[in-house]
């Protein structure tokens, strides 16, 4: 298992090619309704499970330091830094399936996914 935020102190976003992280318009949607009360939201990763990563997400009432804008949609949103190379060229949706509902993420840097789907590798 790799570790995403070993060296972060070498870590540049000048040094990166980006593809960025985009939200659906189901997403979007829900991201707007998050943040209607002046807060923002966050998405970063956790080590988790049995396949190594879990994704977070969080309200806060302001950005950090280490948090990267987004706008998709009309919604902007934040990805941690540390969190970025593991996020970048995520498109984020968000579904509703009878009552349960949450946010998927299409994410081309997972190789491996845990049969319960709580945990990811890259």
């Amino acid at each position: 298992m790799t570790n995403p935020f070993q060296g972060v102190e070498e870590f540049s976003l000048q040094d990166q090619t980006w593809r960025g992280v985009t939200a659906t318009t189901a997403a979007a949607n829900r991201i707007l309704a998050l943040s209607q009360s002046g807060s923002v939201v966050r998405f970063s990763v956790k080590t988790s499970g049995c396949t190594g990563y879990a994704y977070v997400i969080e309200q806060r009432e302001n950005t950090q330091v280490n948090d990267v804008r987004f706008e998709s949609n009309g919604c902007v949103f934040y990805v941690v830094l540390n969190a970025l190379p593991i996020f970048d060229g995520t498109e984020i949706d968000f579904v509703r399936q009878g009552l349960n509902q949450s946010f998927i993420y299409h994410n081309p840097n997972v190789k491996t996914e845990c049969g319960c789907g709580e945990s990811f590798g890259i």
